[in-house]
């Protein structure tokens, strides 16, 4: 499967599961940990397990095994590292605290990409 079969597959899912605020990421030029991040929302801390939990299962089926959730822990903020893309769901204020969308959006030449 496709990096950008990938990424449609999870928008799909997290979509299906009422996450809000579904944004996506192009990595490339950014950063070498991924070639994309998403970021969506969730409305409770029990709604972000769920969105984490049903996402790993169906890209299992999807034949993604490797997958794992991290952020078990916390009730703000959950990330479900999918290989070539990270997802992030945040609840909607720490999405905003944090603003991983105006960090990632910046032009980054390859030399000096960090991560």
């Amino acid at each position: 499967m496709k990096i950008i079969e990938i990424k449609n597959k999870i928008e799909k899912i997290l979509d299906n599961n009422k996450a809000q605020s579904i944004t996506s990421i192009n990595l490339e030029n950014k950063s070498y940990i991924a070639d994309y991040m998403i970021i969506a929302s969730g409305t409770s801390s029990r709604h972000l397990q769920s969105l984490s939990e049903i996402l790993v299962a169906e890209l299992k089926k999807l034949g993604l095994e490797n997958c794992r959730i991290e952020g078990k822990d916390s009730n703000d903020w959950k990330l479900v590292d999918a290989q070539d893309v990270i997802v992030h769901m945040f609840h909607p204020e720490k999405r905003e605290f944090y603003d991983l969308e105006k960090m990632w959006s910046e032009e980054i030449p390859k030399e000096k990409a960090m991560i």
